[in-house]
């Protein structure tokens, strides 16, 4: 038999249909917070200078007020540290953009520092997971910043312009912590919930997929609020019966377990108190291991932990590395390509590029396709409200304001969606600093789509990400490490008996490892599968993994005993 008969066959190049990428799908539960944050984080300081007279200006405070558009998912202690972090990270790419403006008008340059910033502006947003909008915001306040007049003696009068609007939008970010302290966490809860809910009432490896994602998720919410309060208690109970849903679907709660958990989720998501759910055999363990874990994060060795895996997230060998690459090798290719073509403003094409440069090949087709008809219905949106915005001062800084509210409104249902909205908000960011002729700002943009789209997907069909492939391996490798610490808890729990300050800790925080690495597993898989010139992906192992590893989930629900049958919607 020859060797090619034997030899693992090279995925083939895959198909890239359209029709996926423009379809819409339902609005995020929270798609009003960030809309009407970045509304009143940008409103006070447009306004305010509106009153002075420098409408010149709005450009550094907009770096500022965008952060308000950070963090929504997470838990307001975390979202203060975040939030805080973007502001600081907008005000440095600023700062580097504007020096470098000040001390040469070269293009080629200018467009090199662009791509330069919007390369590690993805770096580091993928490797801290900071989520939407991610990079793309840096990218735009610093590109933009590149290719406006600066003089040295501004740089510090402007930098305190963004680092005002910034604390501003920090404070509108982290304001409804007042009001209710515990709303990301009775978000990420619900949507755990109503996941293990879809899990019970149709079990498959889609839904125990996501059901294990959404778990994760609330416990990784929790673990990074605040001190336990009873409410909280009360949520980390919920998470219990949702991962023992998922866990072991079928007979433990019977045809209505899925009703109840719902019931639940509707509940946790309303203004009332937080449901009581009644005590799950091992939810005394549980909670006695989430006290333990919550305080070995927070403890030195732990904050060290997380410094650590962040600086192996930017190492070498890190699969975000080609990602970054092909960002610094589109945005370039975009600029320079706008710059020989005698385009204006190269920037525009900078940040589409920066906008496709995606975890693979597959979402950065969709994402070209998106933003290429978002823009170009955009610019007829801004042809129509031109004259509107040129009535009054005011009429310009409402539309800015509408529009900023309408794309965050509709990003959720689709990218292109959303940029029907962002791109007549760019353009009329311009007619701040004085009007422009309306045929060679939409002649430019249309322009600059084109090329930005066409770089940056050449960009990531050519710079390759061979490690998709091998972030798979290492995924493996991971969940059988999890599964075997898992058994080994299981193990030691056995023998412990009713001890709950021993083995179960052990026990139950191995199992959030194992979910974590089946969550990291998918994700894996899935980012390799849309990705182009690599060796073949072990489909085989990556299946049999998850399988094994919902088994051994599900084994130790089981040995935990079924829920309680009766529930209560009392608070804590």
């Amino acid at each position: 038999m020859s060797d090619t008969s034997i030899r693992p066959r090279r995925p083939p190049v895959r198909g890239l249909p359209p029709a996926p990428a423009l379809r819409l799908s339902r609005p995020s539960d929270i798609w009003f917070k960030p809309a009407l944050s970045v509304v009143a984080a940008s409103a006070v300081p447009h306004l305010t200078l509106l009153a002075i007279g420098r409408l010149d200006l709005v450009i550094y405070t907009m770096a500022g007020a965008l952060c308000a558009l950070y963090g929504h998912g997470l838990p307001y202690v975390r979202r203060a540290r975040a939030v805080a972090g973007v502001v600081l990270g907008m005000t440095a790419s600023l700062a580097v953009s504007l020096v470098t403006a000040s001390l040469t008008g070269s293009t080629a340059v200018l467009i090199a520092v662009g791509a330069l910033l919007a390369a590690v502006s993805k770096a580091l947003c993928d490797a801290t997971r900071i989520g939407p909008p991610g990079h793309v915001i840096f990218t735009f306040v610093s590109s933009a910043a590149l290719f406006a007049p600066q003089r040295p003696e501004q740089i510090p009068g402007h930098l305190a312009l963004t680092l005002g609007a910034g604390a501003f939008a920090w404070l509108v970010a982290v304001a409804p912590a007042l009001v209710r302290r515990e709303g990301p966490e009775r978000r990420a809860v619900a949507r755990a919930l109503d996941a293990a809910a879809g899990c019970a009432a149709d079990p498959g490896p889609r839904t125990r997929n996501a059901a294990a994602a959404a778990v994760h998720a609330a416990w990784q919410c929790l673990l990074a609020s605040g001190r336990p309060t009873p409410a909280r208690r009360s949520l980390e109970r919920l998470v219990v019966h949702a991962e023992a849903a998922f866990a072991a679907p079928g007979p433990a709660g019977g045809a209505a377990e899925p009703d109840r958990l719902r019931a639940w989720a509707a509940l946790t998501r309303a203004r009332g108190p937080v449901p009581a759910p009644p005590a799950a055999p091992g939810t005394a363990d549980e909670l006695y291991g989430i006290d333990a874990e919550r305080a070995a994060l927070r403890a030195p060795e732990g904050r060290r932990a997380a410094r650590r895996a962040l600086l192996r997230g930017l190492g070498p060998g890190s699969p975000l590395l080609p990602v970054a690459a092909r960002t610094l090798a589109g945005c370039a290719l975009a600029g320079y390509l706008c710059a020989a073509l005698g385009v204006g403003r190269p920037y525009w094409a900078i940040v589409t590029a920066a906008s496709l440069c995606q975890a693979n090949i597959t979402l950065s087709w969709n994402r070209a396709l998106q933003r290429t008809l978002g823009n170009l219905l955009g610019v007829l949106v801004f042809a129509a409200v031109l004259p509107v915005s040129r009535i009054s001062p005011l009429a310009l800084v409402c539309c800015c304001l509408f529009f900023s509210f309408a794309a965050e409104a509709l990003i959720t249902r689709n990218y292109w969606l959303g940029s029907v909205a962002v791109t007549p908000m760019a353009l009329l960011v311009l007619e701040f600093g004085g009007a422009h002729p309306a045929g060679e700002l939409i002649g430019d943009r249309v322009l600059d789509t084109l090329l930005g789209a066409a770089a940056g997907f050449l960009a990531a069909t050519l710079v390759t990400n061979r490690r998709a492939a091998g972030r798979v391996e290492r995924a493996l490798d991971a969940t059988h490490r999890a599964r075997a610490a898992t058994h080994r808890a299981r193990a030691d729990a056995e023998r412990a008996g009713a001890d709950p300050r021993t083995a179960p800790a052990e026990r139950d925080r191995a199992r959030r490892t194992l979910t974590a690495s089946l969550v990291e597993l998918r994700e894996a898989g899935d980012t390799a599968a849309g990705e182009w010139w690599q060796r073949a992906l072990p489909e085989q192992r990556l299946l049999a993994a998850e399988r094994a590893g919902h088994r051994t989930l599900a084994a130790t629900a089981q040995r935990r005993g079924p829920a309680a049958p009766a529930p209560s919607n009392g608070a804590e």
